[in-house]
């Protein structure tokens, strides 16, 4: 009786669904909903909060990435992501792709990912959910061997959420970490970025900010007040100017977005896709024996005399078209990158303008990094050598610069593509075998005749070796300790120069070694990793 009862009930069941159930009706319900939640997350914080970026001076998070890719090529990834929190009613403020969008794209033609965060949505917060899509493109990059580029823009981390979205930083940071040296990071900050969040574009390559509107800190102008009572601005805090020209966090600085993003596109450009590849090669009718007669005057006769070494570097790369990094920080030194021969190089070089081209505790740091990315991505190093010694004084020695120097050396040491340089006037002392010298396993050395290799300058050899002889016999032997060390004989003679050039065969000459030494292969013993003096 029961089951007789139950069959007819079922049988009942099925007859109503089959005339309730409609599956082409169904299949347009899920199509709408779909696009619902399409337009949703193409949308982010609406027109109110579009409008309130383009009044601050900022794109949103889509207007930026069409600018940064090529067009067309933007494939977009987990744009339906939602958040799954439920404290302080965030169940009812559920987003599709909740406020950050990642995906895929390319730029000049070639593959790269990347993640942006959108402040028009919760104020570009970081929750799990959205933090999981940032790790899921950081570990497609990896394993594709392709570039990665964060634009950041967000108020921190999603309070509501608490100690789930400082969990989604410590991922985001253990992949940056994992990917270092692997594949080229770039970060770009187009708004604020604050509290740990501003330690993943430290963990990364290169920092790209916005004059006026980006900020980075660790700890903001309120909590610097309450704590030290120390009243100080957001700009002058965590701006632009500060990190480019004082902290050395980012390497660059562009008046708007549009700026930064164009420029990220031409400097990515001289990168490989990850440390297997090589740097892209770029046609150049620049022939490859010109001949730059410009360099056999820069260097002034008067020992003392300053010259731009903007003006060596310059002529001679392709088409005069150097990419500068860095250049308001630590100008004593200049690093950045050009091609020659259609080749990506990138240079290291002091600056006589600026404390005579010294080495000191920032000039060591910003050479350092910059020299281990152009090794771990296979990009040759070329430097233009005028060093009268490490930066005398107190705050120097107290401020570590025995440890800071020691980094470049190593730097310089451990790289083991391609490394030609060239002494344009002054080597002097321990900094003469820092700068690339054939001790630290220089490939190609050269000098200058304007060169000088020397333990220290004529002058204050004299007043130590000499230093109870009267004025007039301390000018004779000025002039005697000139003749014997002021040049390049002693270093040449004793096979630690390769040659003797001309300045303008400079270029001809770079550009011969870079392809006899387009193959070659250094190993050092087998270790985990060395332990470089932070």
């Amino acid at each position: 009786m029961a089951t007789a009862l139950w069959r007819s009930s079922l049988r009942q069941f099925c007859v109503t669904r089959s005339r309730l159930w409609k599956p082409e009706r169904h299949a347009a319900s899920v199509a709408q909903r779909i696009e619902a939640k399409r337009r949703e997350a193409l949308d982010g914080g609406g027109d109110v909060g579009k409008e309130k970026q383009h009044q601050k001076g900022k794109l949103t998070a889509r207007e930026r990435i069409d600018l940064l890719l090529d067009p067309g090529t933007f494939r977009e990834m987990d744009m339906f992501v939602e958040h799954n929190c439920t404290d302080f009613g965030m169940e009812k403020l559920k987003t599709a792709g909740d406020g950050m969008v990642t995906g895929q794209g390319r730029i000049n033609g070639r593959p790269v990912y990347l993640y942006c965060q959108d402040f028009t949505l919760r104020g570009g917060s970081l929750s799990w959910a959205n933090a999981q899509k940032i790790m899921k493109v950081q570990d497609k990059a990896l394993d594709a061997g392709v570039p990665i580029i964060g634009l950041n823009d967000s108020g921190g981390a999603r309070i509501q959420e608490g100690v789930g979205s400082l969990a989604g930083y410590g991922e985001i940071f253990c992949r940056n970490v994992t990917s270092s040296g692997v594949i080229p990071q770039l970060s770009l900050i187009l708004g604020p970025c604050a509290g740990g969040a501003v330690y993943s574009p430290a963990l990364t390559d290169f920092t790209i900010m916005v004059k006026d509107t980006s900020y980075m800190f660790v700890t903001g102008p309120d909590v610097v007040k309450e704590v030290l009572s120390e009243v100080v601005s957001t700009e002058d805090l965590g701006g632009a100017k500060v990190h480019t020209s004082k902290s050395g966090v980012a390497h660059l600085a562009y008046d708007n977005d549009v700026e930064a993003l164009s420029r990220t596109r031409e400097l990515l450009s001289f990168f490989p896709l990850n440390n297997k590849d090589k740097p892209p090669v770029v046609p150049t009718s620049d022939p490859s024996d010109r001949v730059v007669t410009s360099l056999n005057g820069v260097v002034p006769p008067d020992s003392s005399q300053p010259y731009d070494i903007l003006d060596v570097i310059r002529p001679v790369v392709d088409d005069g078209d150097f990419f500068e990094l860095q250049a308001a920080f630590a100008k004593n030194i200049v690093v950045g990158y050009g091609r020659m021969g259609g080749q990506t190089v990138g240079f290291v070089a002091n600056q006589p303008t600026r404390q005579a081209g010294c080495l000191d505790i920032n000039a060591s740091n910003k050479a350092a990094r910059f020299i281990r990315f152009c090794d771990a991505f296979n990009i040759p190093i070329v430097t233009f050598v005028d060093v009268p010694g490490f930066l005398p004084g107190y705050l120097q020695e107290t401020g570590g610069i025995i440890r800071h120097g020691a980094k470049l050396l190593f730097a310089y040491a451990e790289a083991t593509v391609p490394k030609i340089a060239f002494i344009t006037r002054k080597a002097y002392g321990g900094a003469y075998d820092v700068m690339s010298s054939k001790h630290l396993r220089g490939d190609m050395n050269y000098a200058w005749p304007t060169a000088e290799v020397a333990v220290m300058g004529a002058k204050g050899a004299v007043n130590i070796i000499f230093k109870k002889k009267t004025p007039e016999e301390k000018l004779k032997c000025v002039e005697e300790y000139e003749t014997a060390f002021a040049n390049p004989f002693p270093a040449a003679q004793r096979g630690f120069i390769d040659d003797i050039v001309q300045p303008s065969d400079t270029r001809r000459i770079i550009i011969n070694d870079l392809d006899v030494l387009r193959n070659k292969e250094q190993r050092g013993p087998w270790r985990k990793h060395g332990n470089i003096p932070l």
